[in-house]
């Protein structure tokens, strides 16, 4: 795929060549001679179209996945988020020993992969927050939980310059993957000082129905703020904010 030079950028098919303006500016490809009809019924296509239902599945997945943690997700993502997030679901599904190529689902893939899925990925969580902090979830009970151990916030937060609170967030979710459904819980730190002082140990747990049959999922991350006159303030429009899919549990 050629990119576009000049001071005129085009946007749309000229003949053979189509111009589209993308994260990585504007480019420039030649539009493809194999009709859509000959691709859905060729035998010769198999293959492609076995790989495009798979990606479609993961397309979806990973949509529902991204509606679940929508509340934290919204303050700590880059803008490639969505096609990472699919990236790795395409891996999911293709982890899926149970049925054939086209037919494989994250239902019986492995979800687990997910895990360290860091949706920032200007600000990754482990090289953000250096407490070593521990995610557990309790598929009986339905407990998630995220340990803190006691830390000192200027040594083991890595805060952007301009900082002068931050706040823990935990969410965790079940989701149905086939019926397209889910159950979340959502909790913080509230808003802490970012100091030179020890901080206590502490937890944040969140629950989700007992006896879940489906995926679980717990995400944790951290949100920079900045008081102004009493008043806390996102810093920087979020830019450095981390959260990361700590633990999963599949079904």
């Amino acid at each position: 795929m050629a990119k576009q030079k000049g001071i005129i950028k085009l946007d749309g098919t000229i003949s053979d060549i189509t111009f589209l303006k993308t994260w990585d500016g504007y480019l420039a490809k030649e539009k493809s001679s194999i009709s859509a009809e000959r691709i859905a019924s060729d035998p010769a296509f198999q293959r492609t179209r076995e790989n495009g239902a798979e990606f479609g599945r993961a397309g979806k997945a990973g949509k529902l996945l991204r509606h679940a943690f929508r509340a934290v997700i919204q303050n700590a993502s880059d803008q490639r988020m969505v096609g990472r997030l699919t990236k790795e679901m395409v891996r999911v599904i293709q982890a899926d020993a149970t049925n054939g190529r086209g037919l494989r689902n994250v239902i019986d893939g492995e979800a687990e992969l997910l895990e360290g899925f860091d949706f920032n990925a200007n600000s990754h969580l482990r090289s953000t927050v250096y407490a070593e902090f521990t995610a557990t979830i309790n598929r009986v009970t339905g407990a998630a939980v995220i340990d803190l151990p006691s830390y000192v916030p200027s040594l083991l937060i890595a805060a952007p310059s301009g900082t002068t609170h931050y706040r823990f967030l935990a969410m965790a979710a079940s989701i149905d993957f086939e019926l397209q459904h889910f159950v979340a819980d959502a909790g913080d730190s509230g808003d802490l000082p970012w100091h030179s002082t020890p901080v206590a140990a502490s937890q944040l747990a969140l629950n989700l129905p007992a006896a879940s049959v489906h995926p679980l999922f717990l995400c944790f991350g951290i949100l920079f703020l900045q008081e102004v006159n009493g008043q806390q303030y996102p810093l920087r429009n979020g830019a450095f904010n981390a959260l990361a899919l700590v633990k999963v549990n599949g079904a």
